[in-house]
C-alpha cells in the first residue's frame, strides 16, 4: 500500500515517496486517540447537493483541520435567466483557508468538478487529489481560465493512503458512467465516514472492473460511523442496468440502421462513447465526434489508455460525406435539448456541416434530466418532422443510469453496516426516498440524517447529531465572467422583466425652474402593446404630467427624489389597472 507523506509541517502538501522510513507507515496506522480532544467534535457539512441535483460539495472539519470532497456546479433553473451556473457558497471558509488540508474529487463530472476554477484560488489553492482521468479533465478545463494560478494537483491510485492533518483517507473503486470513479473512506478521530460520490454496482461493466465489493466489505468490518450515499436513483426499484446490456442494444440499432446513425449523449459519458466507437469499429463503420468537450474527453481517455481503437475509425465531421450513409456514426452533444448544442442545431437545420436526411436514425442515449422534458420533446418532434427515425431510452434500453437504485443501496448498506446513514446528492424528495430504502431493511429512523445544504452534522464519542445550526449555503451565481452571491438582485430584475416587462418614463424639465418642458415620453417593452392600449398610456402620461406640475419646483434639485416618486406612482397605477408589476425606469432630463 502506498503512503502519502507530508512534505512539511504544515500538513498541506503530500508527495509519494518510495524510500520512507518504516516508522512513517507505522505512524500513519497509529490510533487516532492521540489526536482526540474531549472538547472537539467532528463537523460534517454539505455545501451543495442536498436540495438539488448538482453543486456537490462536502466539507469535514476536526480540531482545526478541514478537507473538502468534490467542488461541483449546478445548472440554472428555468427561472434564472442569464445565469450560466451555480456554485457552492464558501463564505464559511473565509479566514480558514490555511486549515484546508486538501480537496478530494470522486470523479470528473461537472457537478463534481465544475466550481474548481471559480473557488480554488479563494480557498488558498489547496492540493487537489483525484485519479488520473479525473485530474486530466480538470486540467483540460482549467485551460479556459488562463488568469488563474496553476492548480496544486496530485494523481492518486486506489491503493494510496493520504494523511491530511487529523484525517486519514483511503479509496475504493465504484462504477458510474465515467472511468476513474471512486468512493472515499475518511478515517477521523471520531470514526470512519464513507462518501460514495456518484455510484452504481455494475457486474458486467464496459471496459472497466466491477466495483470492489471485497474492499467495501473489508472497510465495513472495521466499523463505519456514517455512510453518505448518492440518492439520485434511489427512488427506483431494482438494480441499475449494466453498461454491457446497453452495448448489446446499441449494436443491434447500429447494425440495422438503413442510413446514418446520429447519437446524442453527454460529453462526459465516456463509457457510452467508448461502447459506440467499439461497436462501430466492429461493424466496419466510421465515427465522427461533434462537440468540443466530447472531443477533448475522448482525446484524454485515449491518451490514458481508457479507449483503444484504430485511428481510421475516428474521422473529422467534415469527412462524413465521403462515406456511404450506412457507414457513418455521428456522436454529438445535445440530448437534453440544449439550445446551442450540436443535436439541436442539426434538427433546426442550422448546423454548418450536418444536414438531416430522411432515413437518418437519431438515438437519445441518455435519460432526460428533470425539468428538460418539454425541451427534449420539442426536439424529438422537430427530428420526426425532418424524416428521421428517433429512438430513446423509453423505447429500448439505450441508456444505463450511472446511479444506484434501491437494491444497490441496500447492498451497499449491508456491506458497510454503518451506524448512521446520510442520503446526499439529490433533491430533497430523493433524499427521503433513499432514507425509505434504508428503513425498509430495518435501519433505525433516528440514525438517518436528512439535512439541508449548510446544516451542521456533529459526531462525538460515537454519537451523531443533526444540529439546527446552519452555515451560509445560499446560491453563488456565475454570470458571464462574474461570480457573486449578490446576483440575486440582478436575477430578481431579470425575472421581473421576463414576467411583466418594463416601462420607461422620460421626463424633460427646465433645470432652473423645474417646469415641465414637454409631455412625458413612455416606452413599453414586454408589458403591453402600445397601439392596443392607447387609452391606458395616455391616462398614464396625463397623470405623470400632473404629478410633475403639482410637485414643488424646489424638489427638482434632488432628481433622485423625483425619480423615486415617479417610479412609485407609476408602479401603483399600472398594477391597479393591469395587475402586473413591470419594471419602471424613470429618466429625468434637465435642460
Amino acid at each position: 500500500m502506498n503512503t502519502k507523506k507530508p512534505s512539511g509541517s504544515g500538513n498541506r502538501h503530500f508527495s509519494r515517496s518510495k524510500h520512507q522510513p518504516s516508522t512513517t507507515t507505522q505512524n500513519a496506522r497509529q490510533s487516532f486517540s492521540r489526536f482526540r480532544s474531549d472538547d472537539t467534535k467532528l463537523k460534517v457539512i454539505v455545501l451543495g447537493g442536498l436540495e438539488e441535483v448538482g453543486r456537490n460539495c462536502t466539507l469535514m472539519e476536526y480540531n482545526g483541520d478541514i478537507i473538502i470532497i468534490d467542488m461541483g456546479l449546478q445548472f440554472p433553473e428555468e427561472n434564472m435567466p442569464g445565469i450560466d451556473y451555480i456554485i457552492p457558497n464558501i463564505s464559511y471558509l473565509k479566514g480558514k483557508e490555511k486549515n484546508i488540508r486538501g480537496v478530494i474529487i470522486t470523479h470528473a463530472h461537472y457537478d463534481h468538478i465544475g466550481a474548481i476554477p471559480h473557488l480554488i484560488t479563494d480557498l488558498g489553492n489547496p492540493p487537489i487529489y483525484a485519479l488520473p482521468m479525473t485530474n486530466a479533465i480538470i486540467k483540460k478545463r482549467q485551460e479556459d481560465y488562463k488568469n488563474i494560478r496553476p492548480l496544486n494537483i496530485h494523481n492518486i491510485s486506489l491503493k494510496d493512503r493520504l494523511r491530511l492533518g487529523n484525517f486519514e483517507l483511503e479509496f475504493f473503486h465504484l462504477n458510474h458512467n465515467i472511468p476513474d470513479t471512486m468512493g472515499v473512506v475518511v478515517k477521523t478521530p471520531e470514526g470512519i465516514i464513507i462518501h460514495t460520490g456518484d455510484w452504481k454496482f455494475d457486474y458486467q461493466p464496459a471496459g472497466e472492473a466491477s466495483a470492489d465489493l471485497q474492499k467495501i466489505a473489508q472497510i465495513g468490518s472495521q466499523g463505519v460511523l456514517a455512510l453518505m450515499s448518492d440518492s439520485t436513483n434511489a427512488s427506483q426499484p431494482g438494480h441499475q442496468i449494466s453498461e454491457s446490456e446497453i452495448g448489446t442494444n446499441l449494436e443491434e440499432i447500429i447494425s440495422k440502421a438503413p442510413g446514418r446513425i446520429i447519437i446524442g449523449t453527454f460529453a462526459s459519458l465516456l463509457a457510452r462513447i467508448k461502447q459506440i466507437i467499439e461497436v462501430a469499429e466492429k461493424l466496419g463503420k466510421v465515427v465522427a465526434l461533434d462537440g468540443f468537450s466530447m472531443k477533448s474527453n475522448v482525446e484524454i481517455a485515449k491518451e490514458l489508455g481508457y479507449m483503444q481503437f484504430s485511428p481510421k475509425t475516428l474521422i473529422e465531421l467534415k469527412r462524413t460525406s465521403d462515406y456511404p450513409d450506412n457507414k457513418v456514426v455521428i456522436i454529438c452533444t445535445g440530448a437534453q435539448g440544449e439550445k446551442n448544442a450540436s443535436l439541436m442545431r442539426i434538427a433546426n437545420g442550422e448546423h454548418r456541416l450536418i444536414k438531416l436526411n430522411s432515413g437518418d436514425t437519431v438515438v437519445f442515449s441518455s435519460s432526460v434530466i428533470p425539468g428538460n422534458e418539454r425541451t427534449v420533446q420539442r426536439l424529438k418532434d422537430t427530428l420526426f418532422r425532418k424524416g428521421a427515425d428517433v429512438i430513446h431510452y423509453q423505447m429500448m434500453d439505450v441508456h444505463a443510469g450511472g446511479h444506484a437504485k434501491a437494491e444497490d443501496v441496500k447492498l451497499m448498506i449491508r456491506l458497510l453496516n454503518p451506524k448512521y446513514f446520510i442520503p446526499i446528492e439529490g433533491n430533497h424528495f430523493l433524499l427521503h426516498y433513499n432514507a425509505r430504502t434504508a428503513v425498509s431493511m430495518g435501519f433505525p429512523k433516528d440514525n438517518i440524517f436528512i439535512a439541508d445544504n449548510g446544516q451542521v452534522m456533529e459526531f462525538h464519542r460515537g454519537i451523531g447529531k443533526l444540529t439546527k445550526n446552519k452555515i451560509n449555503a445560499d446560491y453563488v451565481f456565475v454570470d458571464g465572467l462574474g461570480v457573486s452571491d449578490e446576483t440575486n438582485v440582478v436575477l430578481r430584475d431579470r425575472q421581473v422583466l421576463a414576467e411583466d416587462g418594463m416601462v420607461v418614463v422620460i421626463v424633460t424639465v427646465d433645470s432652473k425652474t423645474g417646469k415641465l418642458i414637454q409631455n412625458p415620453d413612455i416606452i413599453s417593452r414586454g408589458f403591453v402593446f402600445l397601439k392596443e392600449n392607447k387609452e391606458l398610456i395616455e391616462d398614464l402620461r396625463h397623470r405623470i404630467k400632473k404629478t410633475v406640475i403639482d410637485s414643488d419646483p424646489l424638489s427638482w434639485a434632488d432628481t433622485n427624489l423625483i425619480r423615486n416618486k415617479i417610479r412609485d406612482y407609476v408602479g401603483q397605477f399600472l398594477f391597479s389597472k393591469t395587475e402586473k408589476r413591470p419594471m419602471v425606469l424613470p429618466v429625468v432630463i434637465e435642460v
